[in-house]
């Protein structure tokens, strides 16, 4: 199965392979990736991109020259994003962990992330199956959370964090997680964009939790670009 991702950096559709039970590139990867087209990236450049799925922004920096590493904790998404590497005539390191376990105690010059952020009524992460790749505890911030918390460790002096997510997950949560690690952190990129079918399925659970008015039924996407102060 494949779909398709179209970025500033790559005029023509990027064609991308996914393996079943992995998170397919969507709206919130190509708003990922259009602002990574923005960043310096050259050779040597080291780049990480966690929650990699099917590795699709690591192989987008590696085809800028960077040193890309991808990490994920599905065993699939590891096969995947080497599978695309290939496809695409590139090289990158993909390691199987739980977040940035399998690269510590390295740093990273780009650090890419777009990791489970949906609001879901199990207050656990999925052990396994599809619902892995994007359900992140009651509030969404099961591992955005723990992605604020790690980032300044993972980061180069000069180094630069992008991360996506909802506005359901708490945005301002995500600014001020990361201003407390002493991170600058701004919303760069945003897009609003009708709800899909799991967020159109939990839409009313949605607006119980008074995390959406009734009746509405889009979400905005953010990445946020955070880097040291």
């Amino acid at each position: 199965m494949s779909s398709a991702v179209r970025t500033g950096q790559h005029p023509a559709a990027l064609r991308v392979c996914r393996l079943p039970g992995v998170y397919a590139p969507q709206a919130d990867t190509v708003l990922l990736a259009a602002q990574l087209g923005h960043e310096e990236v050259r050779p040597g450049t080291r780049s990480l991109d966690l929650c990699t799925g099917t590795g699709v922004l690591a192989v987008l920096a590696a085809l800028r020259g960077a040193r890309a590493t991808a990490v994920d904790i599905s065993r699939s998404a590891i096969a995947a994003s080497r599978l695309n590497a290939l496809l695409h005539g590139c090289r990158i390191r993909a390691l199987r962990g739980d977040l940035d376990a399998p690269v510590a105690p390295e740093r990273f010059d780009l650090v890419t992330v777009n990791p489970p952020y949906v609001p879901s009524e199990d207050p656990a992460a999925p052990a396994r199956g599809a619902r892995r790749g994007w359900d992140a505890g009651t509030d969404g911030r099961l591992l955005l959370d723990r992605v604020c918390a790690r980032a300044p460790g993972l980061l180069t002096p000069a180094g630069v964090l992008l991360l996506v997510q909802s506005s359901l997950s708490g945005v301002a949560a995500t600014l001020d997680a990361l201003a407390r690690g002493g991170l600058r952190a701004r919303v760069v990129q945003r897009r609003t964009q009708p709800f899909g079918a799991v967020m159109t399925a939990r839409a009313d659970w949605f607006a119980a939790r008074g995390l959406i008015a009734p009746g509405t039924r889009s979400e905005e996407l953010v990445v946020i670009r955070a880097c040291r102060a």
